[in-house]
């Protein structure tokens, strides 16, 4: 029997606008990335607390309850397939960002408050 296939982050919040840049397109260029502009852009910000921590788990690739620095550094591809992944200047701004507590992943409520506070 076939599991389901995987969710993305991008079946909960719309990516692509009439007109306007796609994700891949904005972050482009090695070390454009911000996240403020990035969870701003793809809506992530206005959605529910429900909504921002199922795409948490989305992210949280492994299951662990946190997300590490190699599944941030692919945040890009969950809501574009043809999106670059971060480079390593910009996983570790991210993880610096997000991981208030300092051991060196994101959980469920760091992600939550990293996506209220862009």
């Amino acid at each position: 029997m076939r599991s389901p296939p995987s969710p993305h982050p991008k079946d909960f919040i719309e990516i692509q606008f009439s007109g306007r840049p796609t994700v891949s397109m904005w972050f482009l260029a090695a070390d454009s990335f911000d996240h403020k502009k990035f969870f701003q852009m793809v809506g992530l910000k206005k959605k529910s607390a429900d909504d921002v921590k199922k795409v948490f788990h989305i992210l949280d690739k492994d299951k662990s309850g946190f997300i590490e620095e190699d599944e941030l550094g692919s945040i890009l591809k969950g809501f574009s397939s043809d999106a670059r992944d971060l480079s390593a200047k910009e996983t570790k701004t991210l993880m610096a960002a997000g991981d208030k507590d300092g051991d060196g992943k994101i959980g469920v409520e760091e992600f939550s408050t990293l996506v209220a506070e862009s």
